[in-house]
């Protein structure tokens, strides 16, 4: 258990320091930004959007360690997926950190995050680019940029 727990850390850590898609999107259709003032974590995630698949992600910002990473996963996890897809897997990722249910497969390498339900107030920066993203889908769902 203390292998796996030390394997999870390493990857949040490899997100953090070598964030995945940290860039402007220049082509992105949507964006939409979130603030965690507990942490001091901004976030500007970008996507560009083709009819119900997201073809690129991009982000911005700063933040600590666990917002770093879990923005940095949560690109790697939606891009090339369908709105519906995507949808699903932010779904998942809310159960589990907010209610503590157990990760699915969809997850992937998202279930390292799960270690951060521990510390409470660590949850707002593990979902802070959740929100961010949930914001698009439902302004994308409204026809809103």
């Amino acid at each position: 258990m203390s292998e796996l727990r030390e394997l999870y850390q390493e990857l949040i850590l490899d997100h953090s320091k070598k964030p995945r898609n940290f860039r402007v999107l220049e082509k992105a259709t949507h964006k939409s930004e979130g603030y965690n003032p507990l942490c001091g974590d901004r976030i500007t995630v970008y996507l560009q959007i083709e009819g119900d698949t997201i073809r690129d992600v991009g982000f911005q910002g700063s933040g600590c360690a666990i917002s770093k990473a879990s923005t940095s996963m949560m690109t790697e996890c939606v891009k090339g997926k369908t709105l519906a897809e995507v949808q699903d897997v932010l779904r998942q990722f809310k159960v589990m950190m907010l209610e503590g249910a157990d990760p699915t497969p969809a997850l992937g390498d998202l279930e390292a995050l799960q270690g951060v339900r521990k510390f409470p107030v660590r949850v707002k920066c593990a979902t802070l680019a959740w929100n961010v993203l949930e914001d698009i889908l439902e302004s994308n769902s409204r026809g809103v940029r």
